[in-house]
């Protein structure tokens, strides 16, 4: 029987409903368009609340861009971020990560794939099937659970290779770059400061200070 949780604090139990079908839901015009909706192991999981503008919003777009100059310079493969599905079958899972890496390499050796829309317009895709490289969770107060328990465990289950953590909802700014272990995700520690990102073929340490908005910017740096 699968449940829908909304918001990390209310479990509503429904008959059965297979990914197929969420699927199906999601990709159709009744699908909402505003908030996360996302299907975890036979769960789906609702958070409908607005972003919070400087501990996640603009935490996100730091993250974001800095990955994306390098994946551009580089020509590694595409960062997708917010509204991009991601599925995987043999972990049931279908989710809108926050920032979402998948590498040429993964696309050409089939461990993921881009899926076309219905209509079979050429260049136009709605999904990508499979395991992306790299997913990167921004913690919000109403996603804790989900996003530090259940998401770490389906995406292993799913074999993305690397999961970065961020909390920027107090001080200190926590930043975690999980590698893939055995049965679960682990820290890859710090070295100097930095943390070594694998996929990326970089170091990272993230900095914040405080800005004239009464919030916080932050500094993704190459190490």
């Amino acid at each position: 029987m699968a449940t829908v949780i909304f918001e990390d604090r209310v479990e509503v139990p429904l008959g059965s409903v297979r990914l197929e079908d969420f699927r199906i839901w999601a990709a159709s015009p009744a699908f909402p368009r505003s908030g996360r909706i996302d299907y975890v192991s036979g769960t789906i999981e609702v958070d409908m609340s607005p972003e919070d503008i400087f501990c996640h919003g603009v935490l996100k777009a730091e993250v974001a861009a800095v990955l994306q100059r390098r994946v551009k310079k580089h020509a590694t493969g595409l960062l997708l971020i917010d509204s991009t599905r991601v599925v995987c079958p043999r972990a049931e899972l279908s989710v809108e990560p926050d920032v979402v890496f998948v590498s040429r390499d993964a696309i050409d050796r089939g461990r993921a794939r881009l899926v076309p829309k219905v209509s079979g317009e050429p260049g136009r895709f709605v999904e990508i099937e499979g395991a992306p490289d790299l997913i990167v969770e921004i913690v919000s107060d109403t996603s804790v659970v989900k996003d530090t328990q259940r998401l770490p465990a389906a995406y292993h289950a799913a074999g993305v290779r690397e999961l970065w953590l961020l909390d920027a909802r107090r001080a200190p700014v926590s930043f975690v770059i999980h590698r893939r272990g055995e049965t679960a995700f682990e820290p890859v520690g710090e070295d100097r400061g930095a943390q070594r990102s694998a996929v990326m073929g970089c170091s990272y340490r993230l900095e914040s200070r405080a800005n004239d908005f009464g919030g916080l910017d932050f500094d993704l740096v190459e190490a």
